[in-house]
C-alpha cells in the first residue's frame, strides 16, 4: 500500500484585514456663546478659557470579536476555535501594504515623513512627533516579531475622561511602528471589555489617529485597520 501526503503551507501570522459590521461617527456640539453685561462707561478685564475640538486630529473606540481558525488559500476552515477572551492588537495605517516581515519601532524619519505626506507643522503642540513624546509601553508581538516594552514612541489614552500616569500597564496603549518605506502603523493592544475614555463605559480598543493639519486641506484621511488575535 502506497501513502500519498500532501503538505499545504499556509503563511498568515500577521495581522489580517478585519470585518467591520458597526459603524457610528458622532461628534462635538459647540458651545453657545457666552453672555456678559456691564455699564456704559466701564473698563472690563476677562480671562477667557476655551476647549475647541481638534480636526487635526479623530479618534476610534469600539469592540472586538473572533475566531482562531486553520484554513487554506481558498478562505475553508478545517477546524476553528471561538474566543471566549480576546487579546492581541488593533493595528492602523494609511497603507494597505505593510511589509510585516520587517515592522519595528517608528523613528524620526518615519514619523516626519508621515508629518510632510498630511501637512503637519513639526513644531505644533499636536503634531505626531509632539503628540508621541513618550516611549513607555507594554511588551507585545507583531506576528512573530518581538516589540520590547519601553522602546518605541507612545501613548496611553484617557481612561474615566482623565489623563493616566505614564507607566508600561496602562490601559489602551497606543504605539508607533513602521514598516521598512517606511510606512507608519498605530497600534492598541486590545484591553477586552475595560473601562474606557468615558466614565461608565467599556471598549476593547480606543485611539487617536492624525488628520490633514490644514483647514485649506478638506479632505479626510482614509486608514486601513487590521487585526491580530492570539
Amino acid at each position: 500500500m502506497t501513502l500519498l501526503l500532501s503538505s499545504i503551507l499556509i503563511f498568515a501570522q500577521q495581522p489580517e484585514g478585519p470585518t467591520i459590521t458597526y459603524n457610528l461617527t458622532v461628534n462635538a456640539t459647540p458651545r453657545p456663546a457666552t453672555q456678559i453685561t456691564t455699564a456704559g462707561g466701564t473698563f472690563t478685564f476677562l480671562n477667557l478659557n476655551s476647549t475647541t475640538q481638534n480636526f487635526r486630529w479623530k479618534a476610534y473606540v469600539g469592540n472586538i470579536t473572533g475566531n482562531l481558525v486553520l484554513q487554506d488559500a481558498n478562505g475553508y476552515n478545517i477546524y476553528d476555535w471561538k474566543l471566549v477572551t480576546i487579546q492581541g492588537e488593533v493595528y492602523v495605517s494609511r497603507n494597505n501594504t505593510i511589509n510585516w516581515s520587517d515592522i519595528r519601532c517608528a523613528d524620526n524619519e518615519s514619523i516626519a515623513q508621515e508629518q510632510t505626506q498630511l501637512n503637519i507643522t513639526t513644531a505644533r503642540i499636536d503634531s505626531i512627533n509632539s503628540t508621541f513624546n513618550q516611549s513607555v509601553h507594554k511588551e507585545f508581538y507583531v506576528g512573530l516579531i518581538k516589540i520590547p516594552d519601553s522602546n518605541c514612541p507612545a501613548i496611553a489614552t484617557y481612561v474615566n475622561g482623565s489623563r493616566q500616569a505614564t507607566a508600561a500597564n496602562a490601559s489602551f496603549q497606543e504605539i508607533l511602528l513602521r514598516d521598512t518605506q517606511p510606512r507608519l502603523v498605530y497600534v492598541s493592544p486590545i484591553e477586552q471589555d475595560a473601562y474606557s475614555y468615558a466614565t461608565g463605559n467599556r471598549f476593547d480598543f480606543q485611539m487617536i489617529l492624525p488628520d490633514y493639519g490644514s483647514e485649506a486641506i478638506s479632505s479626510n484621511v482614509p486608514y486601513y485597520f487590521y487585526v491580530e488575535l492570539s
